[in-house]
């Protein structure tokens, strides 16, 4: 059996350590693309068809208002199909203690009974907050196992974090 780096990321403005920069990558990206030369994984980019402003502030304020109206942001695909894997990395930044509304989409949208979740969440500060819970609760047949709180600002030097974790 495979495994899937399943992971959401946003370039563009972001927060690092009390400053918003421009990124051509995002944090979660960066931690995916070394997890995939680790474990020789596929990858698969959550996207919404909407994709949040360019902007961070106004990111955040959309993103946070996704999140007030428990929205489900419509995704611009999905995988073909989970059956030929067993584990799947779930990659995403913290938002609000949680995961963005696009992963409770992709979440909500296949089913991931049998499989392995394992969660890695980059953040400033937060940790992984309430997202395995969420995880868990939305992917009832799955095994969610302990994820990794990736500080996003040093992202890019996480790989033996990362090799230790998996």
């Amino acid at each position: 059996m495979r495994a899937l780096i399943a992971y959401f990321s946003r370039a563009d403005e972001n927060y690092f350590n009390g400053a918003i920069r421009s990124v051509k990558v995002g944090n979660t990206e960066i931690a995916a693309n070394l997890l995939r030369e680790l474990t020789g994984a596929d990858l698969f980019r959550i996207e919404p068809v909407q994709p949040y402003s360019r902007d961070y502030n106004e990111c955040i304020a959309q993103a946070q208002e996704d999140q007030k109206r428990d929205a489900r942001p419509a995704l611009k695909a999905y995988p073909e199909s989970l059956e030929g894997y067993d584990t799947i990395y779930l990659g995403y930044p913290n938002y609000w203690g949680t995961l963005p509304m696009p992963v409770f989409t992709f979440l909500e949208g296949l089913d991931f009974t049998g499989k392995t979740i394992k969660p890695f969440c980059t953040h400033e500060g937060s940790g992984m907050g309430r997202s395995a819970e969420d995880i868990r609760r939305l992917c009832p047949g799955a095994r969610v196992e302990e994820g990794l709180p990736i500080h996003g600002s040093f992202a890019a030097q996480s790989k033996e974090a990362l090799k230790q974790w998996m």
